[in-house]
């Protein structure tokens, strides 16, 4: 996948494309629904997705972590 054709792919085939690499270890947080706009109103369903490189118990402390950092920076 080139960076010149990101823009044609969806966002659910990025998150395939990240899933499926043997190198990326990490958590990809994204909405169900494709955005359309930057704001939205009323609920919005989120998705937490990971692969094989992190288990479930990785993937809270992980996200832990995010969380704490994210109250510090408020």
């Amino acid at each position: 996948m080139d960076s010149t054709s990101l823009e044609l792919i969806s966002t659910s085939e990025l998150v395939e494309e990240l899933l499926r690499r043997t190198t990326f270890q990490g958590v990809i947080v994204h909405s169900h629904d494709e955005a359309k706009c930057r704001d939205w109103i009323g609920e919005r369903i989120f998705r937490v997705r990971h692969n094989a490189n992190l288990d479930t118990e990785e993937v809270g402390r992980l996200l832990d972590v995010v969380s704490q950092h994210i109250a510090r920076c408020d």
